[in-house]
């Protein structure tokens, strides 16, 4: 994404210390106006020291190719270029940078942060301690106060070529006692959970199976009139066999439970993992208390976008947590229904191609089969023993186009019409022949929670639209993400018709993230939508990994550090190749990606992949993301190179965003490999400066981002 080029101040600022070809990075030359993506040492530093030393001279950088009047400097691809990477801050912010990373580099430090930052508060007083947090780690992470206060931070980083997503980072300093009460609580339904009744039917059926008959059981069975659980007839199917519905004491054909044997362990509560912050020092953590609290957060949410549109010229991002927006429980219920509607179409399929005697279609989600509503109609004729009424109702429901299936389920009902869950996701059973609800029973406050979730996020997302700036949305736990990706999908649906709004965002360190991605691109290029994506590695690695093996369901993150890599850089090729496409059809822009990363070997892939597949930076269609205080030494020079890239900015009263720093702090000390890099780039940029006699120097951009 191109910059315009101030030429006119840059003579008065060569003089402040540009960059000494014998100190700083190597940069491939410019051809054609872009940069010929080799890493060749002997072609980087020929370019390298070529331009340095006329900027150095006093002479123009002006990038071969390029009107005068725009800037755009060369990017030197290993980001080894010091000044490039620091020319945006005063000496005093170079010095703290270094002192800050030195301490994330201290174990004991890092490991008992919170617990020396409440000592040093204790005796400090409030008034030290917010000074010495401002001249330190906060003056380093976090951006400032308020809107108000950040806005010099941000009009620096858009005078340097760099915009940012703002994130109101307050969070609350929670015992693990409290957010697991909070987590548990918020996470099972007022009628009880499904997970504890299935295990309770399990073990009743296993023992009365041993000292019962059926005459006696079903006997014994009849007799739990009343009750709210649903229990199976084993001697019918315990499978998919009857249940006896407890409000009304009346056998019925599987409905109201689930269609397979038992629950999905990972989208039920478990109090070993209630405090989601275990094993996550990247992401902050939102835990529910009431309905009261989600609309604060909404009111925060809507004050960040207003500030993006205020202080970044709608340039800026604002990012959102569905989690902070409605209660857990509703989530996980969700996530379980889509994940159980995939099930369902693959045994659907199943028992076709058996009937049909012919080999299974491919696995997938239900937008890849291509199946037209006749061919379900005549899958589920084959497989159930269906009367026409039902089967109608439910063909009435489903989502399609001249491709075929994009749904089963009436998304956008929900979304546009507040429809009900609980009689929404009904579908006919395999082996009853009955309609059935793959979602368990929601009592009628839990439906009016989910109408109040949904109405928070068209709230913000109708602001987005009316301020025309961005909104990322962005990603959590698995047990939580289909519903959120489905939720965003159906915004961008909504919202996304003229340009891309809303951005969901795709952990790459999941197996299934290709796939997901594939299937939402899908659905935005038959719905004819925008799209925009963020992909990132991920946050909740070692948590995820631990929940799986303690809860018994299969590991859904990569297996190494490699894998992640390839699972990231597959995805980001397609969605390249995709844009490429689209632009050959005239449709460009259509799809948007941030490549959010602190790899170097990413970010290098990326800018690789756009110039083999012929998309450049003006194509607007690709940009590069970091967090504020990290890998500067990617993120600037990128900007002042002509690319789209932004800061994360996280922003809130000191006293208030200690968590965050902590979590900055945990995360720093995980990658000390890129903290050496980082120190060994401020202390010679540092160097550079005092060897110069710029002690003093003012930091003046004047990059334009676009």
């Amino acid at each position: 994404m191109a910059f315009l080029r101030l030429a006119s101040r840059w003579p008065a600022l060569s003089k402040f210390g540009v960059a000494n070809p014998s100190l700083h990075g190597k940069s491939p030359p410019l051809r054609n106006g872009f940069l010929p993506l080799t890493t060749s040492s002997a072609v980087g530093k020929s370019a390298s020291a070529a331009a340095t030393t006329e900027a150095f001279r006093g002479g123009s950088s002006q990038a071969v190719g390029h009107a005068p009047g725009q800037r755009k400097d060369v990017l030197d691809s290993s980001f080894d270029d010091a000044h490039a990477a620091y020319k945006s801050k005063t000496t005093w912010e170079i010095l703290r940078a270094y002192i800050v990373y030195t301490l994330c580099s201290s174990s004991y430090l890092v490991e008992n942060n919170m617990k020396l930052m409440k000592i040093m508060k204790a005796v400090m007083g409030e008034k030290m301690f917010t000074a010495l947090m401002k001249g330190t780690f906060y003056g380093h992470f976090v951006a400032g106060e308020d809107q108000e206060r950040i806005r010099p931070t941000l009009e620096r980083l858009r005078s340097f070529g760099v915009k940012p997503i703002l994130d109101y980072s307050v969070e609350e300093d929670l015992s693990q006692e409290e957010a697991e009460k909070r987590e548990v609580e918020s996470s099972v339904s007022e009628l009880g959970d499904e997970k504890v009744q299935d295990i309770f039917r399990r073990a009743w059926l296993k023992w009365s199976a041993q000292v019962l008959n059926s005459k006696k059981q079903s006997q014994l069975m009849s007799e739990w009139r009343g009750s709210k659980l649903c229990l199976v007839s084993a001697h019918e199917d315990p499978v998919h066999g009857l249940y006896m519905d407890g409000e009304d004491g009346h056998w019925k054909g599987g409905a109201g439970r689930s269609l397979v044997e038992g629950t999905m362990p990972q989208f039920h509560v478990d109090k070993t993992f209630a405090d989601r912050r275990y094993k996550v020092s990247s992401a902050r953590t939102y835990f529910y208390l009431n309905e009261a609290t989600c609309e604060r957060n909404l009111e925060i949410f809507q004050q960040s976008l207003q500030a993006v549109a205020g202080a970044t010229y709608g340039t800026g991002l604002a990012a959102v947590k569905l989690t902070a927006l409605g209660r857990p429980q509703l989530l996980l219920q969700l996530s379980e229904v889509i994940m159980r509607t995939r099930q369902y179409m693959a045994e659907i399929t199943a028992k076709t191609a058996q009937a049909n005697r012919s080999s299974p279609e491919d696995k997938g989600n239900i937008i890849g089969k291509h199946i037209s509503p006749e061919q379900l109609h005549q899958k589920l004729q084959q497989t159930c023993k269906l009367s026409e009424a039902p089967v109608k109702k439910f063909l009435q429901n489903v989502t399609f186009d001249q491709e075929g299936l994009i749904h089963l389920f009436p998304w956008s009902g929900i979304i546009d019409e507040n429809l009900e869950l609980s009689e929404t996701f009904l579908v006919p059973d395999i082996k009853s022949g009955k309609m059935v609800r793959l979602l368990t029973q929601l009592s009628s406050k839990e439906e009016e929670m989910f109408r109040n979730m949904i109405r928070r996020i068209n709230v913000l997302a109708q602001t987005a639209e009316d301020l025309d700036v961005r909104m990322m949305v962005d990603a959590e736990q698995t047990y939580f993400q289909p519903a959120i990706s489905r939720i965003t999908l159906e915004f961008m649906r909504k919202y996304n018709s003229k340009k891309a709004l809303i951005f969901n965002t795709y952990q790459c360190y999941l197996k299934d993230t290709f796939n997901e991605v594939v299937t939402d691109l899908e659905q935005a290029k038959r719905q004819n939508f925008y799209f925009g994506a963020k992909l990132v590695r991920g946050a909740y690695l070692e948590q995820e990994r631990a929940r799986a093996a303690a809860l018994g369901y299969n590991d859904p993150t990569c297996p190494s550090f490699e894998a992640t890599s390839e699972s990231y850089h597959t995805t980001l090729t397609e969605c390249l190749r995709r844009i490429k496409d689209l632009k050959s059809k005239g449709k460009p822009n259509m799809i948007g990606i941030m490549v959010a990363s602190h790899n170097e070997d990413t970010v290098r892939y990326a800018i690789e992949k756009m110039k083999e597949i012929g998309i450049s930076p003006e194509d607007k269609v690709l940009c590069f993301g970091q967090l504020l205080g990290m890998c500067d030494y990617i993120t600037f020079p990128l900007g002042q190179s002509g690319y789209s890239a932004y800061k994360y900015i996280p922003y809130g009263p000191v006293n208030e965003v200690l968590p965050y720093l902590s979590r900055r702090a945990q995360e720093n000390k995980g990658i000390l490999k890129k903290i050496k890099k980082e120190k060994k780039l401020l202390l010679r940029e540092l160097f550079f400066r005092i060897s110069r006699g710029k002690f003093l120097y003012t930091p003046k951009g004047d990059y334009t981002p676009i």
